[in-house]
């Protein structure tokens, strides 16, 4: 855990559906079709209701974020955030303009507490290292910026990806 300008920002070894926060990110496609990864996860552990409101809403552009409730998870919010299209192909940038758009669309809603997959890594099979970087680097831009969020974590299942975090995070 690291405290940057007073954001506790931390890596979490463990199912992201299961934390006690106000929003949590997915790490979505274009079309907002909750299929595999944690998007997988998220629908099975909360509720297809969630997809179907997310599909509502879509599809949008990476960049771009919509909020639905979370169904039956513990968090108030799923933030849903593209980082590829229907290719399934994702890249530095289409990771950073997902990041930054989830942390605009948790303004927006007032989030304070928000947890936040491996960005890009799973279906995307984007380096896991990397990603972290990326996702880190947003992160402390969009707090240098200012914001509402008074603690950010990292989740993952995979050991690996959660050491990772951890050494960017410092």
């Amino acid at each position: 855990m690291v405290l940057y300008k007073g954001v506790e920002i931390l890596a979490y070894h463990g199912d992201i559906t299961k934390l006690e926060v106000d929003a949590i990110v997915n790490a979505a496609n274009t079309r907002l079709i909750m299929g595999g990864g944690v998007a997988g996860a998220i629908k099975r552990a909360g509720g297809k209701e969630i997809e179907d409101e997310a599909v509502a809403k879509g599809p949008i552009k990476i960049g771009e974020a919509v909020a639905t409730t979370a169904g039956k998870l513990k968090a108030k919010y799923v933030i849903h955030s593209p980082t590829m299209g229907m290719d399934f192909k994702t890249d530095e940038n289409k990771i950073r303009l997902s990041v930054q758009a989830a942390l605009k669309k948790a303004d927006e809603l007032g989030v304070e507490t928000i947890a936040f997959p491996a960005m890009g890594t799973g279906v995307g099979g984007f380096s896991r290292e990397e990603a972290a970087k990326i996702m880190i680097e947003e992160i402390k831009k969009h707090i240098d910026n200012g914001t509402n969020i008074k603690k950010i974590i990292l989740a993952d299942v995979n050991r690996e990806q959660v050491e990772a975090f951890e050494r960017v995070i410092g």
